[in-house]
């Protein structure tokens, strides 16, 4: 049996025991808005694999909120926004995460999920999730990907020293430097999971956080930073995502506004052909 990869280890949940609500069970009723709306409830553990400066990685922490409502056998097929609160400095161990269907309907369903941890269940992190059916219907992109070389045949990790999730991701910087005080805080990067993985929309949530801070592009010098709030919209219906396999994706970011100790970030994954997989914006809390 191959090995698991480390990705999969960091985002498994499983059922709470039977005494701590519910877990996953058969699909209810689609009319049956009381069973619908029952708090579900999953158990996961943090990752060293993952592990950032004084918590998880933002990024695995989207991934495994997102994981609990992919896991709900009732959810509709595709996920097509996330926006995941970070409320408090995740602890290391053992964690509770209790999801929720809001309200749902034949083509799109909203849920909430909240990660707790201790006897108190404080909340750590909070999520809302839409899924949706995808149709066939006419179509349009106006967006497009910036002009840069293919991604190298062979190219590693973040260079330097680093909290230990920078070595997953394999990146290629091509575009923006680091710590130089540039005018603009630009950057594009061809990005993939290491060791190689294909494509999944925890992954690619995952990718969305995994943006150099906008803030050490325009300052010469590291400074305390951490995500307050991200949002993920997926771009993508299942058939492009296995296309894209464990090919790198270019991701493209910048800045809009530095002020009074917070910035936000916008960005994009691009994925085969053009294709734009994923946009997210987040807001970063600074310290000067």
């Amino acid at each position: 049996m191959a090995q698991q990869h480390p990705f999969d280890r960091a985002i498994a949940l499983t059922p709470a025991a039977s005494g701590d609500g519910a877990g996953l069970t058969g699909a209810p009723a689609q009319g049956d808005a009381a069973e619908r709306g029952r708090m579900r409830r999953l158990v996961g553990q943090t990752s060293p694999d993952y592990w950032n400066v004084a918590g998880p990685f933002g990024g695995i922490t989207a991934a495994t909120l997102l994981n609990a409502v992919l896991l709900q056998p009732d959810r509709l097929p595709v996920p097509l926004a996330l926006t995941v609160s970070y409320c408090g400095a995740i602890r290391q161990g053992a964690f509770d995460i209790a999801v929720r269907c809001l309200r749902g309907g034949r083509t799109t369903q909203h849920w909430a999920v909240d990660l707790t941890q201790g006897p108190d269940r404080e909340v750590m992190a909070s999520a809302l999730v839409v899924c949706v059916l995808r149709r066939d219907t006419w179509g349009a992109r106006e967006a497009r990907p910036p002009e840069v070389d293919p991604a190298p045949a062979q190219f590693g990790a973040r260079p330097g020293k680093g909290p230990p999730w920078l070595v997953h991701y394999r990146e290629h910087l091509v575009r923006g430097e680091l710590f130089r005080g540039n005018p603009h805080s630009e950057t594009v990067t061809w990005v993939a999971d290491a060791p190689a993985r294909a494509l999944d929309y925890p992954a690619l949530a995952a990718i969305c956080d995994a943006f150099f801070p906008r803030i050490f592009l325009r300052r010469p010098t590291f400074v305390p930073v951490a995500t307050v709030s991200l949002n993920v919209y997926f771009h993508a219906g299942h058939q492009i995502m296995a296309e894209q396999g464990a090919t790198p994706v270019l991701a493209q970011a910048s800045g809009q506004v530095f002020n009074e100790g917070f910035c936000d970030q916008e960005g994009r994954v691009w994925g085969l052909d053009d294709h734009l997989l994923a946009t997210t914006h987040q807001v970063v809390w600074y310290k000067e």
